[in-house]
């Protein structure tokens, strides 16, 4: 309501504003030009009867002239000498009209009677049947003001339409900031309220989307969890019972893999919400890899390969897939690194059982649990999901595919490199 007590009202009185100043503009404008008309007219009807009427003619030429004029124009004329005496008429007694009445009818009181007066004093009345000069005109005024107040009338439903379709858009915002995120304000036209309402829905449905994924992402998180901090308290318990170099290292097993869990875990929140990658520098793909693999005991083979971008993320990236390669397949483990053209390729392969076909995209979903696996055996976790995540923030594109001989492997495709 608020909005369409501003909004509408603004809109619809600016436009009715702009009708009256047109309106009156026009209205001016023509009143001047009548009225430049008018004199025009009113000199030549003067010298007109200056000339039928000269002050020198005899009484009785003048009095057939007023006569003849008379009878041509269907009309009563007087005419009258400087001191108000009648010279000569014709028709019916028109009298002389005073001052104050000569100024009401240059005014435009009454078009039927018509008051000149000559050089010489003399001043010629007549009252016509009908007007002289044809039907009546109409006020400009008049007209333009009935124009204004047809277009006022026409420009409400147009006004009203646009604002009940901007009041609607504001329903649909409040609606959806109140919780409602499933909401879709309609999409009405194709002007600028329309894109902003095709904005909001594609905005609406992008925080939508980053919700449920974080919501998927606490709820697997909470679940992963689970299972190493179950571990970590039987543990503990057995080590306090019974202390042990065995029950030590389990421990300490159970915390690595918490604490790599919630790195990820962060890793995957700040992607998700931050675009910038952080600093980026040139690196050689070949030698960040390399180290990667010495810390897993696996070759790296290929060629010096240079490509921008955070270099703590590609080593991430480059680790998580190694890490997938190690625990999900099966040796040996296969790294490569190297040049097409302008691109840069990594590619980790491992000779496990490979991933079916159904689930090749499926693996890079946050905690993706395939049908059949064990709780013991565990999901892909965040791993390959964070694979996807820093490479598309560098460009690169990822795939899986399965290679002759069986097993899987995982490429990862960097951009033209300058």
């Amino acid at each position: 309501m608020r909005l369409r007590n501003s909004l509408f009202l603004k809109v619809y009185l600016t436009l009715i504003a702009s009708l009256v100043v047109v309106a009156l503009a026009s209205a001016a404008f023509v009143r001047l030009s009548h009225d430049e008309e008018d004199r025009g007219w009113g000199a030549r009807r003067d010298a007109f009867v200056a000339a039928m009427l000269p002050a020198n003619a005899p009484l009785a030429e003048t009095r057939i002239v007023v006569e003849r004029l008379a009878a041509a124009l269907d009309a009563d004329i007087a005419l009258y000498d400087a001191s108000g005496g009648l010279i000569a008429g014709a028709g019916a007694p028109v009298p002389l009209p005073t001052q104050g009445e000569r100024s009401e009818r240059r005014r435009g009181g009454d078009g039927k009677l018509m008051t000149v007066r000559l050089d010489d004093g003399r001043t010629a009345v007549a009252r016509f049947a009908k007007s002289p000069f044809g039907p009546s005109r109409p006020n400009p005024l008049a007209w333009l003001a009935l124009i204004a107040g047809v277009t006022g009338l026409v420009a409400w439903p147009v006004v009203r339409h646009l604002t009940s379709r901007l009041e609607r858009l504001r329903h649909g915002v409040e609606a959806w900031g109140g919780g409602d995120l499933a909401l879709r304000v309609p999409v009405e036209g194709g002007d600028e309220v329309a894109a902003v309402a095709t904005s909001f829905n594609r905005a609406a449905g992008r925080v939508e989307s980053l919700l449920a994924s974080h919501r998927a992402l606490l709820a697997n998180a909470s679940h992963e969890l689970r299972s190493p901090l179950a571990r970590l308290r039987i543990a503990a318990d057995l080590y306090e019972a019974e202390a042990s170099e065995e029950r030590r290292a389990e421990i300490v097993r159970n915390l690595a893999e918490l604490d790599e869990l919630v790195e990820e875990i962060l890793l995957a929140s700040r992607l998700d919400h931050v675009g910038d990658i952080g600093a980026s520098e040139t690196v050689d793909l070949l030698a960040l890899v390399a180290e990667e693999g010495a810390r897993h005991g696996i070759e790296v083979a290929g060629e010096a390969a240079p490509v921008t971008g955070n270099p703590r993320l590609l080593a991430r990236l480059a680790r998580n897939l190694i890490q997938n390669a190690l625990r999900h397949g099966a040796p040996p483990v296969e790294v490569e690194v190297r040049r097409e053209g302008g691109r840069v390729e990594l590619s980790v392969r491992d000779h496990g059982p490979g991933i079916p076909e159904a689930e090749r995209e499926r693996v890079f979903e946050p905690f993706y649990r395939p049908s059949g696996r064990s709780e013991e055996a565990g999901g892909w976790g965040l791993g390959l999901a964070l694979v996807r995540q820093i490479a598309e923030r560098h460009g690169a594109r990822v795939r899986q595919e399965t290679p002759a001989g069986g097993g899987a492997r995982f490429v990862v495709t960097f951009p033209q490199q300058d």
